[in-house]
Formats: C-alpha cells, sequence, structure tokens
C-alpha cells in the first residue's frame, strides 16, 4: 500500500523538496502551508492523485486538527508527518530584533511543532507511523541573542520528551538537524549553504528505514569549501 506523507511548510524550501523527492520514491503527500496558491501549482505538478493541497496555519489549533482530517480523508491514512513549517528572524540578536517577529517565530517554531504533533499522533499510532520535525544546527550552538536559535533548542528538548512518550507505541521520531539552508529564509543567496534538496534526501533517509530502525536525529553540514 502506498503510504502518506504529511508536510507542513510545504510551498516552498525545505518542504517543497521534501515533497517532491516522496513523490519520487513512491509516496502519497499531503501539502500544508498558508500560500494556497504555491500548493496548488505544486500538487498540479506531482500529480492529483498523488498530492493534496491543504490550506494551513500551524499556529492554530483548528487549522491543523483540520489538515490532519483532511489528510485522512483523502488518503485514509497518515502513515509519517513532517513538521516543517517555520518562521526566521527578521533582524538577529536580541537588542535589535523585532518582538512581533519573535512572537511569530514561537509560534510558528515551538506552539506549530507541539500542535501538529499532538493531532498527528493519533493517527500514526493506527499506521505505527513517524513524526519528523526541522530542527537546526542553531539548536545545538551558542548563537548571540538569537531567538531563533531559542526556538531550535526548544525543538531539541521537546522532541527527546515526545520521543520518551511514544515509546512502546511503535511511532518513531526523528529530528532532521540542518546547518544554513539557502532559502527564502534569506534575502541574498548563499552559495556555500546546504540547498533543499540536500535536506530532502536525508529526510527520506530516515523515512525509508524499516519499522524495527529509528533514526532519533540526523545533522546535515555543508562541506567547508577547500583551500
Amino acid at each position: 500500500m502506498t503510504k502518506t506523507l504529511l508536510i507542513t511548510g510545504a510551498s516552498t524550501g525545505i518542504g517543497e523538496a521534501t515533497a517532491r523527492a516522496a513523490v519520487a520514491n513512491g509516496w502519497r503527500v499531503a501539502l500544508a502551508a498558508r500560500s494556497r496558491d504555491k500548493l496548488d501549482q505544486l500538487a498540479s505538478e506531482l500529480g492529483r492523485d498523488l498530492a493534496r493541497a491543504i490550506t494551513c496555519d500551524v499556529q492554530s489549533p483548528e487549522s491543523v486538527a483540520s489538515a490532519v482530517n483532511e489528510t485522512v480523508s483523502q488518503f485514509g491514512q497518515v502513515d509519517a508527518v513532517f513538521a516543517n513549517a517555520g518562521l526566521g528572524a527578521t533582524v538577529a540578536g536580541t537588542e535589535m530584533g523585532e518582538p512581533d517577529n519573535w512572537r511569530d517565530m514561537i509560534l510558528a517554531n515551538c506552539f506549530g511543532v507541539a500542535l501538529t504533533a499532538k493531532y498527528a499522533i493519533p493517527e500514526l499510532q493506527k499506521t505505527k507511523g513517524q513524526f519528523l520535525v526541522t530542527g537546526s544546527i542553531a539548536g545545538r550552538r551558542n548563537f548571540g541573542g538569537s531567538i531563533y536559535g531559542a526556538t531550535k533548542w526548544f525543538v531539541r528538548g521537546y522532541i527527546e520528551n515526545l520521543r520518551d512518550e511514544l515509546n512502546g507505541t511503535g511511532v518513531r521520531v526523528t529530528e532532521i538537524a540542518p546547518g544554513m539552508v539557502d532559502t527564502s529564509f534569506f534575502d541574498d543567496p548563499k552559495p556555500q549553504a546546504l540547498r533543499p534538496d540536500d535536506i530532502a534526501r536525508a529526510t527520506m533517509y530516515a523515512l525509508e528505514q524499516p519499522a524495527s530502525v529509528t533514526i532519533g536525529d540526523i545533522r546535515v553540514m555543508p562541506t567547508p569549501a577547500s583551500e
């Protein structure tokens, strides 16, 4: 039976690349994000029988619950969920940072991940599926005054707690923790950074292990340029 992957933040960057990789590897995908036009275009490219566009704001409990329910309604089950939606900082650090941006980051990067887990768990327990989340190297190192980094420290701690909660249920829990990725987070190109496809390959590696194997976390870093 073809498996189904629900991806939040699926309209661009890592989410879009993972959706393309998943379909190429025989999965069906539920594409969740706020940008419906981009989702519809991606779903059309991937094939309407394999991809479903779902408008979703991960800061809203009702919206996340609806996205999970719509995935089940469309495809019959949820075998994996990739909590990828998130926001970056508009200004680095604390002193010059923007509080409105902090609020949005904390809601998307922390609250949104927890909501996605909450509403996905009942379906993942049925399929003995997998919950994945986009963490970051910023959640493993100190970056001066970084509120964004602090949200990824939350992700790292939360995913460990979630793994403990789900121990013995058959649900696997994985953190994908990349270094800098050249995505729409940045206004300028980052030629030395990772590409979304790099993270998609790592994500698919974790997803395609046998049920007896859990990849707890994958750290993906760009190789330093040679002298």
